[in-house]
């Protein structure tokens, strides 16, 4: 086997007549020299972009929810929170006229990173008898926790703790640029992963297991407090609103203020994807395997349907008048300071005269393609009836796009939007009756859990 795979290897090296055909391959080409100059100079993108999608995504709706000025996550990967946090803030602003509000997303963050320790410890424990290089244990010693997540993990935290406005609990040093927090807390919790591995190994008791973690979560806890701040237990709810009438609200839970200004029920917001992949067939449920936060609490789980489905769901929100959650593969074709993501923001295919054309099932088998970015969807804009490009609300601060919005071609959303959140008053009886269905267990690297792991 070995003397095989040497020959083979020797057939496939590279030779130097090789090498000479395709040096006089390339330079038989005509506009070699002329590509050269302008990708050496410019690279790729730049000298790939296409002016005719800055025209296409002109950013005029049919459908424009009025939903204000943008968040800034900074430098943290709180995208799937911002956007969450953004839908619900969206309606309490009107409901109450309140002008720039924000709900604090650095309350939630200290939660889920709380949370996400204690989850963290539990796939220790359940992977302890695995050997080291077992893939699971390899997967959750590389990430044991990150700025990532899913809809249905902010539900879990709200729905355990509440929220709080901005005012209540602002952001910190760590809160807007994470990357020494979550440095220091994975390094923090691989060395209690070796304290738990070994407890298991030297059959301690499960109480003593317990005393060990109860002590390693206090740990977390004022880790969490110094760098975020520790959370706030009540305070007083006090505002000015459009109208310059003056509020105040004392001595508030953060549950009792997701109740009163709030008040959605999160059972009813659910979690659409579309995966056209084989091992994911159409109308049914899945979730995925030691990806969540708050244990005991709301899982992750995901309804597949085909794309028209998965654009009317949206629509039909975006129609009744609130702003649609949604992750997809943000760095796909889209210009960050224009605020574009077209399909035809960049025509690499044509300056290299290279095909690298995929579809979305294959970008996603094969890696090329996982969500990266939760965003929020305000608007669409309708011809007869079918979309043409959709807006969306960005959490990358005002300085990008139009004023922190982009726009998102219909296109580009057929291959690169992943999942949607919509009321599930939306779905028909049939969708209806799939969601609430037992979900298929997906494998913890699966890239409908990618939003996670960012």
């Amino acid at each position: 086997m070995t003397n095989l795979s040497q020959s083979n290897e020797q057939t496939a090296a590279i030779t130097a007549k090789q090498i000479s055909r395709y040096q006089d391959t390339f330079n038989a080409r005509k506009d070699a020299k002329v590509v050269e100059r302008a990708v050496t100079h410019q690279g790729i993108l730049a000298t790939s972009a296409d002016f005719a999608s800055d025209v296409d995504m002109t950013p005029v709706f049919s459908i424009d929810l009025e939903t204000g000025k943008v968040a800034n996550q900074k430098q943290s990967g709180r995208c799937w929170m911002f956007a969450a946090l953004n839908t619900m803030r969206h309606e309490l602003a009107d409901l109450f006229k309140l002008d720039d509000f924000e709900l604090s997303q650095n309350y939630t963050f200290f939660w889920d990173k709380f949370e996400k320790a204690n989850y963290f410890y539990q796939n220790v424990l359940d992977t302890a008898v695995n050997p080291i290089t077992d893939r699971k244990v390899a997967f959750l010693m590389a990430t044991p926790q990150q700025d990532g997540g899913q809809w249905d993990m902010l539900c879990a935290i709200i729905e355990k703790y509440g929220i709080v406005p901005k005012s209540a609990m602002p952001e910190t040093y760590s809160s807007s640029k994470s990357s020494e927090l979550n440095t220091t807390l994975n390094k923090k919790l691989r060395k209690d992963a070796t304290i738990l591995r070994q407890m298991v190994t030297d059959n301690q008791s499960d109480e003593a297991i317990a005393k060990t973690r109860d002590q390693m979560l206090s740990d977390v806890y004022r880790l969490l407090c110094y760098t975020l701040g520790e959370p706030v237990q009540t305070f007083d709810f006090e505002y000015r609103d459009k109208d310059h009438n003056y509020h105040v609200d004392r001595d508030l839970t953060p549950k009792a203020f997701y109740d009163k200004y709030v008040g959605w029920n999160l059972d009813d917001y659910v979690s659409i994807i579309n995966a056209p992949t084989s091992d994911k067939p159409y109308n049914q449920t899945y979730t995925i395997e030691m990806l969540g936060n708050v244990l005991g609490g709301r899982p992750v789980k995901h309804l597949n349907v085909d794309m028209p489905t998965f654009k009317q769901l949206a629509i039909a929100q975006l129609q009744a008048g609130q702003s649609v959650w949604f992750g997809c593969d943000v760095g796909q074709s889209s210009d960050r300071q224009k605020g574009i993501m077209d399909l035809n923001a960049y025509n690499k295919n044509d300056l290299l005269d290279i095909d690298l054309s995929m579809t979305k099932a294959e970008r996603l088998d094969y890696g090329e393609s996982l969500m990266t970015h939760a965003m929020v969807i305000t608007g669409v804009d309708l011809k007869e009836g079918q979309p043409t490009k959709w807006k969306v609300e960005n959490s990358w601060g005002e300085k990008v796009g139009h004023k922190g919005y982009f726009v998102m071609s219909d296109r580009w959303m057929d291959e690169y939007c992943y999942q949607v959140v919509v009321n599930k008053k939306f779905l028909n009886p049939e969708l209806q009756t799939a969601q609430a269905a037992e979900p298929k267990v997906l494998a913890p690297w699966d890239p409908m859990g990618a939003l996670a792991s960012h």
